[in-house]
Order: structure tokens, then sequence, then C-alpha cells
């Protein structure tokens, strides 16, 4: 049964089987303002406190665009210590996506420019259509930079010096080409995208999920440490997962040459 917790003017999160689909539709281009990033901070709380939920999707509903980013106007006319207050609190926000225990996938299906993109790059996966447009951080055009994490995340993304690249021209990229750069994980065939990212999330359900939130852990804090203090932070999230019902059961079902039944503990 599909249920909505949360029901906005901007975003609808719709929880099934495990997994909570966060639909945005705040206008023609998911041009965002102050209560967007309210109601998608309401949302992510909402999803990290229900165990229930193993994946969650950020998803479009409106044709062609994902996500364009902030409300030109919106900026335009707010206070500059305002707007950095509402930066602060973005990344705050998006933040949340990286602490999460859930796996979170952007499903992107069209344009997906400046801010959209940095929601997309807080999550952990990213899979476009192969016609879903353009890709990329065009902010130095408005003599900015990418605010919400497009500097930081990008450059941990696809590497230092591509990430200066595409911020200091402004340049966007074809799904494709963002697929080669390693700045989207996987490229659908465009009236597949939708289906396809949930056949993936499904799968994450059906697997051992609590290793799967610690491996999102190892990984995400890991790779802020230096090498030693993260190979003992996994080695810590390992004896965690030892003493695991799950592991018990993955080891018993591989000996009896079965399918484990994981049951997320």
């Amino acid at each position: 049964m599909t249920t909505a917790s949360l029901n906005t003017k901007t975003l609808t999160v719709k929880k099934a089987n495990g997994i909570a689909e966060v639909h945005l539709h705040v206008n023609k281009t998911n041009s965002y303002d102050l209560e967007y990033y309210q109601d998608l901070n309401a949302a992510i709380d909402d999803i990290r406190f229900d165990n229930d939920i193993k994946v969650a999707i950020l998803m479009s509903d409106v044709p062609k665009f994902f996500s364009v980013g902030a409300d030109i106007n919106f900026l335009k006319s707010a206070e500059p210590r305002f707007k950095t207050q509402f930066c602060l609190f973005c990344n705050e926000t998006l933040d949340k996506i990286a602490r999460s225990p859930q796996i979170w996938i952007a499903c992107l299906e069209g344009h997906t420019v400046g801010g959209g993109l940095e929601m997309a790059l807080a999550c952990d996966l990213r899979f476009m259509g192969d016609q879903a447009g353009q890709i990329g951080l065009p902010e130095v055009s408005l003599g900015v930079l990418a605010g919400t994490g497009g500097t930081q995340r990008l450059a941990r993304q696809v590497g230092h010096s591509k990430a200066l690249d595409l911020n200091i021209t402004g340049e966007t990229v074809s799904p494709q080409e963002a697929k080669d750069i390693n700045l989207v994980d996987r490229v659908f065939p465009q009236e597949e995208t939708r289906e396809k990212t949930l056949e993936y999330a499904r799968k994450i359900v059906n697997s051992a999920t609590y290793a799967t939130s610690n491996i999102k852990l190892s990984i995400m804090n890991g790779k802020e440490m230096p090498l030693n203090v993260a190979i003992r932070y996994e080695g810590e999230l390992q004896n965690l997962l030892f003493r695991s019902q799950d592991a018990q059961e993955g080891l018993s079902a591989f000996i009896d040459k079965r399918q484990p039944e994981f049951k997320g503990v």
C-alpha cells in the first residue's frame, strides 16, 4: 500500500514497501525558495526516523525539469545576510541526506542545473535519462559560485580539475557526458528511467539493509578521514555487523546453499 506521509505545495512524500519517493512539484521548472527547502528539510527528517524506509528517491513530477535551482527573483530581492543564511540552511538540509541511514537516489528525468544539481550531488547515487537534457553548474554566469555544495561535492565526485573546469566555465553537459566523468552513476533509456530506478531501489530493500546502511556510513564518513583512521572506523562498523542477526543469517544461508532472509537487524 502506498501512503503519502507529507504533502505540501512544493513536494509530496509517498511511501511503499520500504521505499520513499520524494516528488518535487514546486513550479514549472522546480525553481525554489526558502519554503521549498523547509519542506525538503521536513521530508528528510520524516524519512530518517522511519525504520521501515530503506531507500529514498528524489524525483520530479515536472516535465523536462528535475530542478533549475534557486528562484533568481527570490535571490535578487533578498538581503545579503538573508541569502547567506539561506545557503547555510540549504547546506545543513542536504548534509542530512549524507548522514541518513537510508540510501538516497536522485532520479533525473529532466534538466538538472545549479541548485538542482547540488541536490542531486547530495544524494548517494544519481541515475539519469538519456534524453533528460543538460546538467551542470552555471552560477558563474550570475557572478557567484555554486554555494550549496556545488564546488565541494562536485570536486569530490569528478575530481578537482574537472570540477574547476565545470564551475569556472558554467558549461553544462549531456547525460552520457555526465556518466563519462562520473557525475551520474547510470544512464537509462529516457522512458525507463523511473522504473529502472525503482527496480534498483527494490533490490536494495530486499538485500541486507543493515549492512547497506553501514556501508554507506563507512564510505561517506570515511572519505573525510585519514586512511589509517578510516580503516579503523571501517573495522568498528564491521564488528557491529558481525554481531547482527543478518550476518548470522547470511553466513548460514551461504553454508546451506539457500537465499538469505534478512531482517535488517
